[in-house]
């Protein structure tokens, strides 16, 4: 069965708690082979003890699928993009170099390419993912785009991403507060110049190419 479409996944970053139980949870899941396909990420280890759990973000037109020499990487018409083909893969990394979000990973020992598949053996009968079935604080929460803005009124799903010149649609979204939003035109996240905004004790270092890039959202 596929995932229904009203089902949607959605992290929200400022709820995530650094408690590791999604990235515990995701190796129990049936088909993951004890190995965890979620990652936990520090926002500026430096500076602050924020961070943020990392999950594929299935994106409409998977970059990761469309350089894969071999074929291995597939969507299916729900829009999960699942992890290689073992009998495909040939374990030439081009998907881990290529992915703009950083997420697929090289399980070398088994010389294949392993991702969040968004728990596709309960998700497709009707189940949570395993890291949204047991994160405490719903930092990472599945379910219909009714019930997260009932949950989150203060807060908007974008899944709108601009690389450069390339913009990318996902299936998973990212909860970002609505008075951010309200101030930014509607044109997708630019994750470049997001990357260049200023971080707790450090400053903005003046760049040749700012007037170039500017933080736009879509909602």
């Amino acid at each position: 069965m596929p995932v229904s479409e009203l089902q949607e996944f959605f992290i929200d970053p400022s709820r995530c708690i650094g408690c590791n139980a999604c990235v515990q949870a995701c190796a129990e899941c049936g088909t993951h082979k004890g190995n965890s396909m979620i990652q936990l990420d520090w926002i500026d280890k430096a500076a602050s003890l924020q961070t943020i759990p990392m999950v594929c973000m299935h994106c409409e037109s998977p970059t990761c699928a469309e350089v894969c020499p071999a074929d291995a990487i597939k969507r299916t018409a729900d829009g999960v993009v699942h992890s290689a083909r073992k009998p495909r893969c040939i374990a030439c990394s081009n998907c881990v170099l290529a992915c703009p979000f950083g997420v697929p990973k090289m399980h070398t020992e088994m010389h294949l390419m392993i991702k969040c598949d968004l728990c596709y053996d309960r998700t497709s009968v009707g189940k949570k993912p395993m890291c949204a079935s047991v994160c405490p604080s719903q930092a990472l929460y599945f379910g219909t785009r009714d019930e997260i803005e009932a949950l989150r009124p203060n807060s908007w799903p974008v899944n709108v991403w601009k690389f450069g010149h390339q913009i990318i649609k996902t299936r998973v979204r990212i909860m970002l507060p609505r008075t951010a939003l309200a101030e930014l035109p509607r044109a997708g996240i630019d994750v470049v110049a997001a990357l260049r905004e200023p971080t707790i004790g450090n400053e903005l270092e003046e760049d040749l190419f700012e007037s170039s890039m500017s933080l736009e959202v879509s909602v």
